[in-house]
């Protein structure tokens, strides 16, 4: 790829390839190489690249209508908004764009549910270490991760963290100010953790007895990453509030806020907004994406696939020194390692597989749930290979 002169903000770190179709699991770039695709855009293209579904709901939408306004009504949202309600534990739904603006509705909803509904004046929202919740300034607050806060100080307020998986610290931070608990059932950023059963049923309970909402932040996790449509499910409970994003729209930018019905009082007309929240574009993908996982049982799949994947890991790479943990839910699984993972990327990246990190020692696999099952084994065969060669490499320069 040639390097030209660039006239974007350098904001990301990025590799050097530059991408320009994709099918499936699979990707080209503009030198023709062909990669298999074990990232999916950060777990965005949960069907595949160009779902024929997809395609065709919004081939036909762009031949009716793009964008109104939030001031009339939307046939889309409401079609799109009951078959989330309906494949969930909740009533009601805001649209918006993307997974930050669905935790600042969120971080809003919680605050103004408490203060203009129940009148108890709460504004703040338990989170935890090394969660990951969004860029804006409300949401990077939230996020439990210092690295994403550094230059933009001063920093809201009303943001408490706390240790994840420690039922203890989550106690002793709950006061007469706390709103809502921010929980991700399963650390994706932060390096492919799952909550404890344990911990889980403890923040129920707390919520329960404080009057505390749950919101469950779904980004990642949510749209049958984990094998279930939302990862809550694997613990038998019901938050307050869901927040989605990234596979809701196959690719196209759409992200929704959640709730019971005992919150829609909070959120009357003129609380809350989004110029392009819901749009007739945005909708048309949402419903073929939603109906798709719903009737071809895509979570499922993914926890079919994810038990597969995580049986080939441990199978390639049981004894080797260089790997610590291998864990995750369906198709969202971090291979901890003891050293950081950045050149075991970039050579899976030479190699035709694009793996992406969780931290920087956690290689983290988020293939399509779609993905056939000789891509994701020739995919894993890759990654564990360059493993277990830098394995071999490392003791010999030790010999």
């Amino acid at each position: 790829m040639a390097q030209t002169q660039s006239n974007l903000f350098p904001s990301y770190g990025r590799f050097p390839i530059t991408l320009v179709k994709g099918e499936g699991s699979r990707l080209w770039d503009d030198q023709g190489k062909e990669y298999i695709d074990l990232m999916c855009g950060l777990a965005v293209t949960n069907l595949g690249h160009a779902p024929e579904a997809v395609k065709e709901k919004l081939k036909l939408q762009l031949d009716e209508l793009w964008h109104v306004s939030n001031l009339y009504h939307i046939p889309g949202q409401e079609k799109l908004a009951s078959l989330l309600t309906a494949n969930s534990c909740t009533d009601r739904v805001f649209f918006c764009n993307s997974g930050a603006e669905a935790n600042e509705a969120a971080i809003k909803l919680a605050r103004k549910y408490h203060q203009k509904v129940l009148g108890t004046g709460r504004y703040e929202i338990i989170t935890f270490q090394q969660s990951f919740h969004g860029r804006t300034l409300a949401t990077l607050t939230a996020t439990g991760q210092d690295k994403v806060k550094e230059g933009f100080t001063p920093l809201p307020d009303g943001f408490v963290h706390v240790s994840f998986n420690d039922i203890e610290a989550v106690k002793h931070a709950v006061n007469d100010r706390t709103a809502a608990i921010m929980l991700e059932f399963l650390q994706a950023e932060g390096g492919v953790h799952a909550a404890d059963p344990d911990f889980v049923s403890g923040i129920v309970e707390l919520c329960k007895d404080h009057g505390i909402l749950l919101i469950a932040d779904e980004i990642q996790t949510g749209m049958g990453r984990t094998g279930k449509l939302f990862a809550y499910e694997h613990y038998g409970i019901e938050p307050d509030i869901i927040t989605l994003a990234k596979g809701l729209g196959s690719g196209f930018p759409i992200g929704a806020m959640l709730g019971k019905e005992k919150l829609a009082e909070a959120f009357g007309p003129g609380s809350h907004g989004s110029t392009f929240g819901g749009t007739p574009l945005a909708c048309s993908v949402g419903i073929a994406t939603v109906e798709t996982m719903v009737e071809q049982g895509i979570p499922a799949r993914a926890q079919q696939m994810g038990e597969l994947a995580v049986s080939l890991l441990q199978e390639r790479l049981a004894g080797n020194p260089l790997v610590k943990d291998i864990r995750g839910k369906g198709l969202l699984i971090g291979i901890e390692c003891v050293h950081a993972v950045a050149d075991y990327i970039a050579e899976a990246q030479k190699r035709g597989v694009l793996p992406v990190s969780a931290g920087p020692n956690v290689i983290r696999l988020l293939p399509a749930l779609t993905i056939p099952e000789a891509d994701l084994k020739q995919g894993i065969d890759i990654v564990c290979g360059i493993l277990t060669e830098a394995a071999s490499q490392s003791t010999a320069n030790r010999s």
